[in-house]
């Protein structure tokens, strides 16, 4: 699934070719993408709109038009958004399931091949902040995330360390992929109950989630199964992985093999020494 390194990735590329440029059609071909409202109803409500910005918001890409009218999208599992000129928008292509058209001959398609990604239309800068608000917490990549604010969001809260970075409603972005290379950098065990981390930890966390991201930011984000920049081209950051996906390979930093276990619900990777497990709690 792309996180935020990768939707910030597919952020940049497109920010230049869109921004300032008119949204002259959108046609949803998959009804399912834009549900419950009606395909017709979002074509209508973004249709010759000024692009003023392409922004991010977590996991969430934005169209900010004209008139305080966002188009959002969540790429989810398998969702790419590719800039493709008229010509490469051949009939056909599979997985399609929105077509927008931006003038001078360039398309940019919505391709999903699960078809869990999703777009909506939300009308004005408070239904927006509303929209996020419910959904999101703190930016990583903000001046808000600061190691206080971490202690602040941790506090008393028995979930693993693991689950809580995953919780979008309390840091927006960092999935499966970010969280085992934080955990790794901070030395901090997945199973770790977040609300017993020290300060010094919870200092280091913070640091290791925003070097983690910006890493992945800086090799345009990591392509496994799915992911594509908006030209079709892969991310690299999965050649730089310290810990995630390298189950039997030594530890980068202490030689020890990694290994691969359950937290959270997901395939997660760790170093048995550099992240001791926590002991069991006496009754």
């Amino acid at each position: 699934m792309p996180e935020l390194p990768e939707v910030e990735t597919i952020r940049r590329q497109l920010a230049p070719h869109l921004e300032g440029r008119r949204l002259e059609a959108l046609e949803v071909l998959d009804s399912r993408w834009s549900d419950p409202a009606a395909p017709v109803e979002v074509a209508d409500a973004v249709r010759g709109r000024l692009i003023e910005r392409v922004a991010r918001r977590g996991k969430y890409l934005m169209l900010r038009l004209e008139d305080e009218v966002a188009l959002v999208m969540h790429l989810r599992m398998t969702g790419n958004l590719l800039l493709v000129s008229e010509a490469e928008d051949e009939p056909g292509r599979p997985h399609l399931r929105v077509r927008m058209r931006l003038g001078e001959g360039q398309r940019l398609l919505f391709v999903d091949q699960r078809r869990f990604g999703t777009g909506v239309v939300l009308l004005g800068d408070d239904a927006l902040g509303a929209y996020f608000d419910a959904r999101l917490g703190v930016e990583p990549l903000s001046p808000e995330f600061t190691a206080e604010g971490l202690r602040e969001l941790a506090s008393g809260r028995r979930a693993p360390t693991k689950a809580f970075l995953l919780t979008q409603e309390r840091i927006a972005g960092v999935g499966n992929i970010y969280a085992d290379e934080a955990l790794w950098r901070s030395r901090i065990h997945p199973l770790r109950p977040v609300g017993t981390l020290k300060r010094p930890q919870l200092a280091a966390l913070r640091d290791a989630v925003v070097e983690s991201l910006e890493a992945g930011i800086d090799a345009r984000g990591a392509t496994i199964d799915d992911f594509r920049h908006a030209d079709g081209a892969r991310g690299s950051f999965q050649d730089r992985f310290m810990v995630h996906r390298r189950e039997g390979e030594p530890c980068p930093r202490c030689g020890t093999t990694i290994r691969k276990m359950r937290a959270a619900g997901r395939g997660t990777y760790v170093c048995p020494k550099c992240q001791p497990r926590p002991r069991a709690r006496r009754s």
